[in-house]
């Protein structure tokens, strides 16, 4: 049995300009140990998706409309607010997008990090900020014991980052949602960073959802990725799948657009058009006002994500019949 699966997960927010589908009908699944890429435009549904499994979307205006997430068997999408915060920061935790924003700029770091402890552990105070010590120096914090009593504001952008993985790691999770967790951050420090949280991946037997905007990070990092667009994944599968044979025209649009891949002193490919408006009915086929490979019932059909080859699915009908060769 996979550690979380999610079944048709639909999340709207219900605003006085309409109805915006966020996340309309996503499912999928994390084994343990596996790490899962999630990939798309600003705005495609990838961190509201998380938000709705720990609970973390306003209501109002949010409401979670149908579906299933079922961790380690019982499902979180039905839970109480007291049932889950058993389960948040304790076996799944997650490091989010913009760490000085993420972190209270009035405590310490100490306090920040023991919380979880405190909380979930009943630990003692002093084993704890012992605990935290330790983490900080596993996540290479230069003279931890000393910086643990400065506050954020106090650390670089890379260290605060790395005081947010430790507080997710602290205890031990079963499953870190990491939300572009080093979207802010310099390529060096972004590679230390990526490394970091293999190797405790590797010694803990987690498992990961990577939510990002880039696709290089996920190349390297990940087992399995679902491409998202308009709140809806598009196409899913191996790492190797999606970047080798791309079964979606929107995903094609992503790779072409990467600035590595293009050639010297050619001009840079962007994706014509803008991204949907979620509060307004879509097509059939979300990208096909953008797509070049589009036709009329791109628009007016049906369609749904369906296995094309074995472990890889798209939901582009042009592709399911064999028409597009991408």
């Amino acid at each position: 049995m996979s550690l979380l699966e999610v079944q048709n997960l639909r999340a709207y927010f219900h605003t006085r300009n309409g109805i915006v589908r966020a996340v309309d009908g996503v499912s999928f699944s994390v084994e343990k140990g596996e790490t899962l890429g999630i990939v798309g435009e600003s705005g495609s549904g990838k961190s509201v998706t998380c938000y709705s499994l720990m609970g973390l979307i306003p209501k109002p205006p949010g409401r979670i409309e149908s579906g299933t997430a079922r961790f380690d068997g019982a499902d979180l999408l039905v839970m109480s607010e007291v049932e889950l915060n058993q389960i948040r920061g304790k076996r799944i935790a997650m490091i989010f997008q913009d760490p000085m924003t993420s972190l209270n700029p009035y405590l310490r770091i100490e306090d920040q990090l023991i919380e979880p402890l405190l909380i979930h552990e009943k630990m003692p105070r002093e084993e704890a900020v012992k605990r935290a010590i330790r983490a900080l120096e596993e996540v290479g914090v230069p003279d931890a014991a000393r910086r643990i009593r400065s506050y954020p504001h106090e650390f670089s952008g890379g260290m605060r980052q790395r005081v947010m993985i430790a507080m997710a790691l602290i205890t031990q999770p079963d499953l870190l949602i990491a939300d572009e967790p080093t979207t802010a951050l310099d390529v060096t420090v972004q590679a230390q960073i990526l490394d970091l949280i293999a190797r405790l991946q590797r010694e803990r037997g987690m498992a990961v959802i990577w939510i990002s905007h880039d696709l290089g990070v996920v190349a390297g990092f990940c087992r399995r990725v679902l491409v998202m667009y308009a709140g809806r994944v598009v196409e899913s599968g191996r790492v190797e799948d999606i970047f080798a044979r791309p079964l979606h025209p929107y995903n094609r649009a992503l790779q072409r657009s990467i600035p590595a891949l293009q050639g010297k002193g050619a001009e840079l490919y962007t994706i014509p058009g803008l991204p949907p408006d979620v509060s307004k009915p879509l097509p059939a086929c979300a990208f096909a006002d953008r797509c070049e490979f589009a036709q009329s019932e791109c628009r007016t059909g049906e369609v749904a994500l369906k296995e094309i080859e074995l472990g890889h699915a798209s939901a582009c009908m042009r592709v399911q019949r064999g028409e597009l060769n991408l």
